[in-house]
This record gives C-alpha cells, sequence and structure tokens, in this order.
C-alpha cells in the first residue's frame, strides 16, 4: 500500500510541476531604460528578461512614450515606466497584416509557449490586431485577431499557443502583431468609433512576454507513466 501511495503522489507531484513551469520567461521587454532615467520619452527595445530581438515592419516607426498615461499597462514600475510608440503605419485600404512589431524568440528546450503583451490603441490607430506565429521566422500564420475598440486605452493580450505543436523546441519561433481591415472590409477601422482611422494612429507596445514550459526530460516521462500504470493496475484490482 505505502508503494502504491508513493507512486501515485510522484505521478501527482510530477504532473503539478509539469503545470507550474509554465512560470518560465523566455523573453520580455517593458521598454524601460536600461539606465532608469526618469524620462518615459527614452526607453529601450534589448530584452528586459531572457533573450530574443525585436523588428518593426511595413515602415512603421518607433520611439517611446508613458506607459502610464491612460491607465496604464501591467508594468510594475511607477516611475521611469516607458512603453514602445509605434505609428507610420499603412494609408487606408493599403497593406492588410503587413504592419506592425515581429518578436524573435527560440524556444528550444521548452514547450507550451504562451505569449502575452500590452497594447494601447489612439483614437486613430487600426482597431484590429492580428496575432500571427512562425514556426521558420519567415512565414506568418493568422492565430487571433483582437478587436480594440476603443481610444486611448490599453488592452491586455493573451495568445495560447500550447496547441501549437511546431512552436516547442524551436529555434526560429517568432510572432508578429500587425494592423489588420475591419472583418469583412478593406479598409482599416479607426479604434474610436467617433474617429477616422490615420497612418499617423499610434499603437504602444509594453510588457511583452513570452512564457513556457521546460520540455521534461525522458526519464520523467518514464516516471509519470509508471506511476500512471500503477495507478490504473490498482484501480482494476480493486473493481474485481
Amino acid at each position: 500500500m505505502k508503494t502504491a501511495l508513493t507512486a501515485l503522489s510522484m505521478a501527482a507531484l510530477l504532473a503539478t510541476g509539469h503545470a507550474h513551469a509554465q512560470a518560465n520567461v523566455l523573453a520580455q521587454w517593458n521598454f524601460n531604460s536600461v539606465t532608469p532615467d526618469g524620462n518615459t520619452g527614452t526607453g529601450s527595445t534589448a530584452t528586459s528578461a531572457g533573450l530574443g530581438t525585436v523588428s518593426l515592419l511595413g515602415g512603421v516607426t518607433g520611439g517611446f512614450a508613458s506607459g502610464t498615461a491612460n491607465g496604464g499597462s501591467s508594468d510594475p514600475a511607477t516611475t521611469d515606466n516607458s512603453g514602445w510608440q509605434t505609428t507610420n503605419y499603412r494609408a487606408p485600404g493599403v497593406g492588410n497584416k503587413t504592419a506592425g512589431a515581429q518578436f524573435n524568440v527560440s524556444t528550444l528546450g521548452f514547450e507550451d509557449v504562451v505569449v502575452s503583451y500590452d497594447l494601447r490603441h489612439s483614437n486613430t490607430s487600426s482597431r484590429y490586431e492580428q496575432f500571427q506565429y512562425s514556426l521558420d521566422g519567415t512565414s506568418f500564420v493568422d492565430f487571433i485577431t483582437f478587436d480594440g475598440n476603443a481610444g486611448d486605452t490599453w488592452f491586455r493580450r493573451s495568445v495560447d499557443l500550447s496547441g501549437i505543436a511546431g512552436a516547442d523546441n524551436n529555434a526560429s519561433f517568432a510572432f508578429r502583431v500587425v494592423s489588420a481591415f475591419a472583418p469583412g472590409t478593406l479598409a482599416y477601422a479607426a479604434s474610436n468609433a467617433t474617429s477616422s482611422y490615420g497612418a499617423a494612429g499610434t499603437w504602444r507596445f509594453d510588457m511583452v512576454t513570452v512564457h513556457a514550459a521546460v520540455v521534461p526530460e525522458p526519464e520523467t516521462y518514464a516516471m509519470l507513466l509508471a506511476g500512471l500504470a500503477l495507478m490504473g493496475s490498482i484501480a482494476r484490482r480493486r473493481q474485481l
């Protein structure tokens, strides 16, 4: 009986530990100045945790602005909190899903990838955000479209890619957030319903984070399977 309980406990602990491993941060960008300078108009696109690279797409340009304005992002920094301000998006009706920001993060040794980010829409920015992922760093696949239906407002996004097997253990993993036409149309819609879309509208990124779980060693899988097999054996004996 003691052996059976030990196996059950081991299996439970392994399963729990695997679930809790989701807290690993592979990369994070808070866009704050590396050395705090008290100026939210300055910042950095280097990772604040982990490793990764960022780039702008489709002629978009970037700078920095307050991460606390309009209710603020989820960045816990109370001072020197910067966001990555992006502008110069596509003209109305041009370049659907081609302008925005790209993030490249290796997931080697990790699985069950989850991406989260905060994004502030200005009144005249594109209302719709298309999240795309890539397994080779070159070809991107549409995954989910977010509706930023308010201007001068921060939105907190979470994208669960744990069902995309190719995102696991992949040195070439990347994702994009790009402006998209309003569904069923050939034009961008403004975030503020009473405004008109404009290429000078801004998206401000903050707290872009990639979480993942460590890929268990083969020995860990073997122990988990052995414990589950013993649990099944005990259950069958009790039914006899």
